[in-house]
């Protein structure tokens, strides 16, 4: 967190234990509460809504139990269970959302106590370090973060709405106003669908060319923005990308074990491989542009046409034999490339959205 000068005065910002600034407590049962408007809170979110608060004033809201640093900023009456603490600020020595951007960058997974599931203890958090600067450096700091927070939440919102048109005009042209004239072709024919050359364990390296799974292209696809755990070395990538190719700007990715029917649509500056199985890989679109089959894939009606063809009892999948097979009602080449045009200023709009938003 970049420390920031009051009045021209940089001061030594003050090390301290967070058991000195506020008050740990317990979250209780919420079972017995009535139904109502007050936000109840457990790790993993809002649970339900009740009737009763159990603290009304600002809080951070920390994980007991389950996902550690999944941890809550709160400025309006809430109730905690009992695997979530609520904290009692002590608002003459802290600025609140100040130490809520501060422990939001503390691994708090590294303070786990717990065996079978992650935990922590108020004596363990209360022994965590902290640097504080004077209360009016931390109100400053904290308006300037809460600003950025503010603009990255109305551009999140801006690409939900833009997602929702781009589908609502997608339906619009490929569904309400579908003539009988129009041809339907399998999948396979429109583009080549396939996977990749096969990366074995003891090719993989802490720094090189990114290697994403379903979990990065999940990401990719929600926010623009991953970091792989994975990497190869470039002379391998680059082999590889020599005798069997690499995604391209356009190429889309679908998850298709697990978390199926996720796709990322390849940037122009991408450079990355993949796992084979977890992903496959939709390429070649000489026939149909890939932003409308992006679009498909997203809409409910592409989503519907996936659920079809998924097999697995234990594991869901999606074949790349299965995919091919899926019918598609194809428009005539005017209709699609106006299509063409117009999608792509929504997803170029909300392209420099992510990139805006990105930390």
């Amino acid at each position: 967190m970049q420390r920031a000068p009051t009045e021209g005065i940089v001061r030594e910002w003050q090390k301290c234990k967070l058991g000195d600034v506020l008050e740990i407590k317990y979250g209780k049962d919420h079972k017995k509460l009535n139904d109502g408007i007050i936000p109840v809170y457990g790790s993993g979110g809002i649970m339900r809504y009740a009737d009763t608060a159990l603290y009304d004033e600002e809080s951070i809201l920390i994980p007991r139990k389950g996902t550690l640093n999944n941890i809550f900023y709160i400025n309006k009456p809430f109730w905690t269970v009992d695997t979530l603490f609520y904290t009692k600020p002590n608002k003459s020595l802290v600025n609140i959302k100040f130490l809520y951007y501060q422990l939001s960058e503390i691994d708090l997974n590294a303070l786990n106590v717990g065996s079978a599931v992650p935990s922590l203890t108020v004596s363990v958090l209360n022994d965590v370090l902290i640097d504080l600067p004077e209360l009016p450096e931390q109100k400053a700091i904290a308006a300037v973060l809460s600003s950025l927070d503010d603009k990255i939440d109305l551009l999140h919102r801006q690409n939900k709405t833009l997602e929702a048109m781009a589908e609502t005009l997608f339906k619009q042209w490929f569904v309400v106003e579908a003539r009988d004239d129009w041809e339907e072709k399998p999948l396979g024919e429109l583009l080549t669908i396939t996977s990749s050359k096969r990366i074995f364990y003891s090719e993989y390296i802490e720094t090189g060319v990114p290697f994403y799974r379903s979990k990065e292209i999940i990401e990719l696809h929600n926010t623009g923005n991953t970091k792989s755990e994975l990497c190869i070395s470039e002379n391998r990538f680059n082999e590889i990308k020599e005798k069997f190719g690499a995604p391209i700007k356009g190429d889309i990715l679908l998850t298709s074990v697990g978390t199926l029917g996720i796709p990322y649509r390849v940037k122009e500056n991408d450079n990355f491989y993949f796992k084979d199985g977890n992903l496959t890989w939709f390429k070649d679109f000489t026939s149909i542009p890939s932003i409308i089959i992006y679009c498909w894939l997203k809409s409910s009606i592409g989503k519907e046409q996936l659920d079809s063809i998924t097999i697995g009892s234990t594991q869901a999948a999606l074949t790349i034999s299965g995919l091919k097979e899926i019918k598609l009602i194809i428009p005539s080449k005017e209709k699609i490339k106006e299509s063409e045009e117009k999608l792509i200023l929504f997803y170029d709009k909300i392209d420099a959205n992510q990139k805006k938003s990105k930390p």
